[in-house]
């Protein structure tokens, strides 16, 4: 096969499977993995299939399971390409395999055209369908591949969705306040009309009986219709907010909520405790029957002109010309077919709008000039036009030009000024926006200059049509394309947003918005008390499960998955809160020190939870110490954090590591390095870890915590002046994206006494008092490589007696004084593994040991889940995984053979970052 053949099967998109029955899987780790008909799985890249004796497999990742494994393809069943996406969020299995069986039916919403009309579940407590508009489909998230449908509720549904097209503050569309619905195809139906003679949709007789009832009883209002009724001898008028029925058991009373023009009224859109639309003032509310109201027809609308207008005008309109080729065509002028139809529809007069566009002429005084432009070309002032003598008609676009698919091309807008920005920096092309009082509506569909307007003008496509109104051109110049009588011209300063929408929500500072009141019900209280940490079955319950652990916010998982990892299970880092501080020293130190004991450090170990707002402050205090601003908003690493908390608490350094020809250096952690050219590749021929290794592929490249830190200390000659209490270790990586190792195994225990300098050690044969160490032997195949080698002066002569040996050079070791008899019986120095931080596409998480078993492991997650959009808050979790006692009990050899893992023990092994070691014994001293 070519190469551009296998480039071009890589980049196939993988195919997706759904389990055609129920099907049992062995794993190494999981054991026994259950897999149900109709779970969904998706081809894995790199683990295509193979024939073995049993037939055909494939490796696939189950979404519902998380788990990656090994499945015949008999037991599956392809899912078309463009219905995978469709049937991923349906979470019920048997509905999945019955739409699957049903391809036309999801072909057909699948293409079914924005604005059409839908029938859906509006809610899972509630059995009737009720009536929706087509807003949107797609994804509700960047990256994901499951097609949801954004609905608009209507009718006696309409102010009971859930939002106003936003989701997780991305505005999918727009739509009233509680009326937009994110569906998946399971809980959408087509309407009578749309569906084929042969197909009927799942719906209980009683739920088509009241439905047609109501839609018999009397025509439905839309939600923004304009309605009037009568009040006390006098005409009232507002907008429809809410029309439907006030509760299921008499579903055929339907009732209009509406907002008034004018404060007469007394409701404040509840009813019984039950929200059915918003209103801004109970004196603007009003809650009456379907039968006395009636929809407001443009005769009963007061003139646009007003009587005594403000020295503003609310609608200054471009005054138009008297050519002809720019003037609205007469009913009898038009195609003979449309103009029946066209002469029943009442149209705005110009006569009507003349106050309006006299205010828009600048005074008389000053001369009709376009504002100066960059290039030295002379103005475009257009020339007067004598009243009786037409011009020429503008070249007129072929229909292909003017048509499209959607309906009309739109030209691009020129550059503006700067003014724009003075006035309404929130518009912009395509914003909803309204002018004059009574409003027009429109979008604005062009910002720019226009000869002889010394300001910003704004084009604007009107909902309505206008007798006044063009299809988008000016003075013979076209600057944007609409239908006929509904483009309108208008300075850009007078436009303002549609009102019928509810305002966008404001840009706030996500910093200073984390504070005290607005995390009033996310706060945590302060505890002066020294409080120790827990451990055991009552770390669990002090920890385990939502809101749990410190909250994230803004890319704060940096710190919080170092803090929790430092000081939820363990002491070792207490001394930090007890340092002494002194007035000589930074203002911010004691401050920071108080704020990490009493707001961080004893409200999490006392009550497992500390809100975002206490991370904060630390946060400001390190942006303060270091006039580094990112430390507030932007993400970091962990080293960076604890070599500046540990500089803004000026505090000692935890290692102190000595090189042969150089003093002893401090530093609050140590960074591992790669053993060596043969042992790892270098980092440009580092490949990303695939999800599994393929008998083929060959076997992972693994590597454990140990042998990295005597491989980094031989090869780079250090050793540790003193055994340190605390031993943070940060991976060994290659960017964000590439790796040294496809999986690190973190060694539960460090024995680090021969990485010490002047103490006895033992030789590597005899046991005997250790004189020499040799680089070369620490590499040689021949004598377990990988593994210190260090020797007393018999056993060095021996081993380097051999003749490939003879050109090695060992050195001497650094002792004590004094003579040493006989096998050296000394106490090893071990560490414990007590906390691993792991990164995953720049997010942070960790894992702590919790007490003495193998099981006692807590995962934690600062951001798992969200409530709220973009001014909404994070809520973090924290859970048991005792799945990663197994995997401490396997070899380096036995983790490189593994086929598939599941997600937390795949994440520690390998996405970990920094790892946390402990010498309990030496903790006291420190």
């Amino acid at each position: 096969m070519s190469g551009d053949a296998r480039h071009s099967r890589r980049r196939r998109p993988p195919r997706m499977y759904m389990v055609a029955s129920d099907y049992k899987v062995q794993d190494q780790l999981e054991g026994t993995i259950r897999l149900q008909r109709g779970q969904l799985c998706v081809e894995q890249e790199g683990g295509g299939g193979h024939r073995g004796g049993r037939g055909e497999h494939l490796w696939v990742k189950v979404l519902d399971v998380g788990s990656v494994v090994k499945l015949e393809r008999q037991i599956l069943t392809e899912v078309p390409s463009d219905l995978a996406g469709l049937i991923e969020p349906v979470s019920d299995l048997d509905t999945r395999v019955k739409l699957l069986s049903r391809p036309h039916f999801l072909q057909k919403l699948a293409s079914l055209p924005l604005g059409s009309e839908v029938r859906v579940i509006w809610s899972r407590s509630q059995s009737e369908l009720a009536e929706a508009e087509l807003r949107y489909r797609g994804p509700l998230n960047r990256g994901s591949s499951a097609v949801y449908f954004g609905v608009q509720l209507k009718g006696w549904a309409a102010g009971r969705g859930k939002s106003n097209g936003n989701y997780k503050g991305h505005q999918l569309f727009v739509c009233p306040e509680a009326c937009a619905l994110f569906l998946p195809v399971s809980e959408l139906s087509l309407p009578r009309s749309s569906r084929s003679s042969g197909e009927q949709e799942r719906q209980p007789a009683n739920q088509k009986n009241i439905l047609s009832r109501a839609a018999e009883s009397s025509p439905a209002l839309s939600i923004g219709q304009r309605v009037c009724f009568s009040q006390e001898e006098a005409l009232q008028r507002g907008s429809v907010q809410f029309c439907g029925p006030l509760n299921t058991h008499t579903p055929t009373a339907l009732y209009v909520g509406v907002l008034l023009d004018n404060p007469v009224g007394s409701w404040d859109g509840h009813y019984k405790n039950t929200k059915l639309c918003s209103i801004p003032s109970p004196e603007f509310g009003a809650l009456l029957p379907l039968s006395k109201v009636t929809a407001e027809s443009r005769s009963e609308r007061p003139p646009l002109a007003v009587i005594n207008p403000k020295p503003l005008p609310k609608l200054p309109l471009l005054p138009q010309t008297n050519k002809p080729a720019l003037q609205p065509l007469s009913p009898t002028q038009r195609d003979p077919q449309q103009a029946s139809g066209l002469s029943d529809r009442p149209l705005i007069e110009a006569s009507m709008l003349l106050s309006a566009k006299q205010a828009l002429q600048p005074p008389s005084k000053i001369a009709l000039r376009p504002p100066p432009l960059a290039t030295p070309k002379p103005a475009l002032i257009p020339p007067p036009v004598p009243p009786n003598k037409p011009q020429a008609m503008p070249t007129t676009p072929p229909s292909d030009q003017l048509h499209s698919s959607n309906g009309f091309h739109n030209l691009p807008s020129p550059p503006i000024t700067e003014q724009r920005a003075e006035l309404n920096s929130w518009l912009e092309v395509g914003s909803m926006v309204e002018v004059n009082d009574p409003p027009l509506f429109g979008v604005i569909r062009w910002i720019g200059q226009i000869s002889g307007i010394p300001e910003p003008v704004a084009g604007i496509e009107l909902d309505q049509e206008l007798s006044a109104a063009t299809d988008g051109s000016y003075l013979g110049e076209r600057h944007f394309r609409c239908p006929a009588n509904k483009g309108l011209f208008v300075k850009f300063r007078n436009c303002r947003r549609d009102s019928r929408f509810p305002a966008p929500e404001p840009s706030i500072n996500q910093v200073d918005r984390c504070n005290s009141i607005a995390f009033a019900n996310w706060s945590s209280k302060r505890v002066d008390e020294h409080t120790p940490p827990v451990s055991g079955s009552d770390a669990r319950l002090t920890y385990e499960g939502f809101k749990k652990g410190i909250q994230g916010h803004l890319n704060s998982c940096y710190l919080d998955a170092t803090l929790f990892s430092m000081f939820s299970c363990s002491s070792s880092f207490d001394w930090l809160l007890f340092w002494p501080t002194g007035a000589q020293l930074s203002p911010h130190c004691k401050s920071a020190q108080d704020l990490l004991r009493c707001e961080i450090v004893n409200p999490l170990r006392r009550f497992g939870y500390v809100c975002a707002s206490k991370t904060m402050a630390l946060r400001k205090l390190l942006k303060a110490e270091t006039a580094d601003s990112g430390f507030t908003n932007e993400e970091k690493d962990p080293e960076e954090f604890l070599n500046q908390l540990f500089l803004l608490l000026r505090v000692e350094p935890l290692l102190k590591i000595r090189s042969v020809s150089q003093q002893a250096q401090e530093c609050f952690l140590y960074q591992l390095f790669p053993p060596s050219a043969s042992a790892c590749p270098s980092p440009g021929s580092a490949v990303p870890l695939s999800p599994l290794a393929s008998p083929s592929a060959g076997l992972q490249r693994v590597s454990s915590v140990q042998a990295l830190l005597e491989s980094s200390f031989i090869h780079a000659g250090l050793k540790f002046t003193e055994a340190p209490s605390c031993l943070p270790l940060l991976m060994p990586r290659f960017g964000k994206e590439f790796k040294m190792f496809d999986a690190i195994l973190p060694s539960l225990t460090l024995d680090i006494t021969d990485l010490l300098d002047e103490t006895l050690r033992q030789c590597s044969i005899c046991q005997s008092v250790a004189q020499w160490e040799c680089l070369q032997c620490y590499d040689d195949v021949d004598i377990t490589p990988g593994q210190m080698k260090q020797y007393c002066n018999t056993c060095n002569t021996q081993v380097h007696t051999h003749k490939r040996r003879q050109t090695h050079t060992p050195s001497a070791v650094c002792g004590p004084q004094g003579s040493w008899e006989g096998p050296v019986l000394g106490v090893r120095q071990i560490m414990h593994l007590f906390a691993v931080t792991c990164i995953e596409t720049s997010h942070y998480v960790s894992f702590v040991k919790h007490g003495p078993e193998h099981t006692d492991w807590l995962f934690f997650d600062s951001m798992a889940d969200r409530e709220g959009g973009e001014n909404g808050f994070n809520v973090p979790q924290v859970s048991w995984c005792p799945e990663l006692s197994e995997l401490f009990s396997l070899s380096v050899d036995e983790v490189s053979r593994l086929d598939a893992l599941r997600a937390p023990v795949r994440r520690l092994l390998c996405d970990s970052y920094m790892c946390l070691y402990h010498c309990p014994q030496l903790t006291l001293y420190k």
